[in-house]
């Protein structure tokens, strides 16, 4: 489970301060599928950043399993396996070793990294390319090494930045089939898209975050009755109180 609670953070610019993330709250549990909806600059990469390790927060805090990212971030990612924003794979390994590295990373033998490639390759049909040098991957193959090494140490929570961008549409639906996947598992897994279709289909819960806030959070159905709409689309303009969001 993965608890933001009071979250802060703020950037000094030429011209003044930037307040990104203004008291965000919301609970990320386990075996469900938590997603974070919002326009543009609305402060979701940095809440993500903070949740992960990234970034420290100006005040509030971050609970992983209970675990406080502030005083413990080492046991925290041990807990946590995290596809952000940028993800480049070494390009001069294969999809195996970029898996294998960060499994050596983990502290896991070569025996658990083997069992857990093989899974993971299973899992999100990598057969074809483990043994290929990743120079030259599609960004779908990319998504998918970056994807298996983030979960090679088989991690209880999963946090996952637009997973499915920029992917072809036989590639998003086994994408979509793999979270589901982990989340019968019983894992934490928290999914950032842009898409609002992907969004109402998959996640259990959705967090909107607005002007570095959340301004509203429940399951499609419960957003799509609070704001009186029939999509999720229009609630989520309605939430944030704006039509940006179709753009964003």
């Amino acid at each position: 489970m993965i608890s933001a609670e009071n979250l802060h953070k703020s950037f000094k610019t030429k011209t003044g301060t930037i307040k990104a993330v203004d008291g965000v709250d919301f609970t990320a549990r386990d075996g469900q599928i938590t997603g974070l909806l919002g326009p543009n600059g609305a402060g979701k990469t940095t809440t993500l950043r903070m949740l992960y390790t990234l970034m420290k927060p100006d005040t509030g805090k971050v609970l992983v399993d209970g675990i406080d990212t502030a005083t413990d971030p080492a046991a925290v990612r041990q807990a946590l396996g995290v596809l952000p924003d940028a993800r480049g794979v070494y390009k001069r390994l294969t999809a195996r070793e970029n898996i294998a590295y960060f499994g050596e990373l983990h502290g896991l033998s070569k025996a658990t990294i083997a069992e857990r490639t093989q899974a993971l390759s299973a899992a999100l049909d990598m057969d074809g390319i483990l043994d290929r040098q990743t120079d030259g991957f599609s960004q779908g193959q990319r998504t998918k090494t970056a994807i298996a090494r983030a979960l090679v140490h088989d991690p209880r929570n999963v946090i996952l930045d637009e997973p499915t961008n920029g992917l072809d549409v036989m590639t998003t639906r086994a994408m979509r089939g793999f979270l589901k996947h982990l989340r019968d598992e019983g894992r934490c897994v928290i999914f950032s898209s842009h898409i609002m279709q992907e969004v109402a289909a998959l996640c259990d819960r959705i967090v909107i975050i607005a002007k570095g806030q959340v301004v509203a959070a429940g399951s499609a159905d419960e957003l799509r009755e609070t704001f009186g709409e029939s999509n999720l689309e229009d609630a989520f303009v309605k939430a944030i109180g704006s039509d940006e969001g179709l753009h964003a």
